[in-house]
């Protein structure tokens, strides 16, 4: 993490755990499974996962092809860094308009203390941190606000 001159090694935990209940679609004449098949549009063929990548649908509507090795040889301002914008009252920021929240920590023995130095002033001051983070994968948030 870092905000202006100081860098701080952390840990980004999820702060959330999914318990929905999962319900699966049956015929309700037979009890049998209903599943859903993927199926290429062009040549009709049903198709595994392995059979399946991601491309970028271009504003014309051409699929350009994007592999793992693509995204991995991405450069991102961000990548392993939690940078700072701003700091904000923590009573201005509505719970429900936040994504999916996170812990920080310390990234080990040496970050503990001055991990606990902010934790502890933003404690006081009643404030919370705005960062951004560049994140891999689905439910990636954007900016959000990180307390502790």
């Amino acid at each position: 993490m870092s905000f202006g001159l100081v860098t701080i090694p952390m840990a980004l935990v999820p702060a959330t755990e999914d318990h929905s209940v999962s319900f699966r679609q049956i015929h309700t004449t037979d009890g049998g499974r209903v599943r859903y098949s993927k199926r290429c549009e062009l040549d009709g063929q049903e198709l595994s996962q392995a059979d399946i990548g991601r491309a970028y649908e271009t504003a014309t509507g051409t699929l350009v092809a994007v592999t793992d090795e693509d995204l991995d040889g991405m450069s991102l301002p961000t990548a392993k860094t939690i940078d700072i914008i701003f700091f904000v009252p923590a009573a201005s920021i509505d719970p429900i308009a936040v994504g999916t929240p996170y812990y920080l920590m310390a990234g080990g023995p040496a970050s503990a203390k001055p991990y606990v130095l902010l934790r502890m002033a933003l404690e006081r001051s009643s404030k919370v941190a705005v960062a951004k983070v560049a994140l891999r994968g689905p439910g990636t948030p954007g900016p959000s606000p990180c307390r502790r």
